[in-house]
């Protein structure tokens, strides 16, 4: 794929050094401004992108001392964002809908994933192809994502009555030992550890049957976007970067994420396979055409219709694609 030619890390930092030479201020002269970076999960290659422009330098080189604070179980996005602690962080638009609707004064700024990764996982000899076939399977997963699968029956005619529904952990076991016929799941997780474990397994992608919904966003506060835009802008370029070097070499981003984080369990393989399985996630035709994180119009409406489904309405005003304009110029 060619680069285009705005997403170079000259163009960012001649861009950068123009803008504090025309203040009066010696590009990066000053002290780098401390930011924190919240993101969605446990360290892996899934926000390999940021470990690169950590590692590179090209945060540091835009002016900031970013910090990355891994999510989990435990550590939700949305708090540490609202109550300012930390400037970003990585969510998905039906959480971050969610959140609004209780008031938090939130903005997506970015898209990461422009392809939901939520996805039917099944076994070779048994394949959920397509939805009509979940009918008459049972299928493992969690009873809070009922509506997740409800909005993909709705989106193809399917009567989820007629797919039983078992509740199970997040583990490929129950569909390797036979109990259930197929897994709802991330296609970059589960679908992985069975192949790195030699389990022949069939993917079923959501997006690719209408379920049109933005995850791996980058969400802002109002008063974030009002007063430190020129952060925001900089944190945002320095992703830019950091993701255009993982599509050229996604091994060498799962093996920088294995070496930056050795206590985090990571198996190498499992990161590899996961980092080239993103690429379609994450860069497509849009992103090609207008630069990584890109959103449009058009995106947001598909979006808006399937977090109806979920049970959720919210306006267009909820995306800001101002800062993205700014960043891809």
């Amino acid at each position: 794929m060619t680069q285009p030619r705005h997403l170079t890390r000259r163009f960012f930092l001649q861009t950068s050094a123009v803008a504090a030479a025309s203040a009066g201020v010696p590009a990066f002269a000053a002290s780098p401004t401390a930011v924190n970076f919240q993101l969605s999960w446990l360290h892996s290659v899934q926000f390999g992108g940021s470990y690169i422009a950590k590692q590179r330098g090209y945060w540091s080189d835009l002016g900031l001392d970013v910090s990355l604070s891994q999510g989990g179980p435990n550590a939700p996005v949305e708090p540490p964002v609202v109550s300012g602690a930390a400037l970003v962080g990585i969510s998905a638009a039906d959480y971050t809908a969610a959140a609004v609707t209780q008031g938090a004064p939130f903005k997506i700024i970015a898209v990461a994933m422009q392809k939901n990764p939520f996805a039917i996982a099944s076994l070779a000899g048994n394949p959920v192809n397509e939805p009509a076939d979940l009918v008459g399977k049972k299928i493992g997963m969690a009873v809070a994502n009922t509506p997740v699968l409800q909005a993909l029956c709705t989106l193809n005619d399917v009567d989820i009555d007629e797919i039983e529904i078992v509740p199970t952990q997040y583990d490929p076991a129950p569909l390797v030992s036979g109990q259930v016929d197929c897994l709802l799941s991330w296609a970059t997780d589960l679908p992985v550890a069975m192949t790195v474990q030699g389990v022949d397994n069939t993917t079923m992608l959501m997006a690719d049957y209408g379920y049109a919904l933005h995850s791996q966003t980058y969400i802002a506060t109002d008063d974030a976007i009002a007063n430190r835009r020129a952060d925001l802008v900089a944190l945002l370029k320095g992703e830019v970067m950091g993701w255009t070097d993982y599509l050229a070499d996604t091994d060498a981003a799962a093996v920088l994420t294995a070496e930056m984080f050795p206590d985090a369990g990571l198996d190498l393989e499992a990161q590899k396979l996961q980092a080239a399985r993103q690429v379609p996630l994450m860069f497509t035709d849009l992103t090609e055409q207008h630069g990584f994180g890109w959103f449009t119009d058009e995106t947001v409406a598909a979006n808006i219709e399937t977090l109806v489904l979920l049970g959720q309405e919210v306006s267009a005003d909820l995306w800001d694609r101002s800062l993205l304009e700014e960043v891809h110029g």
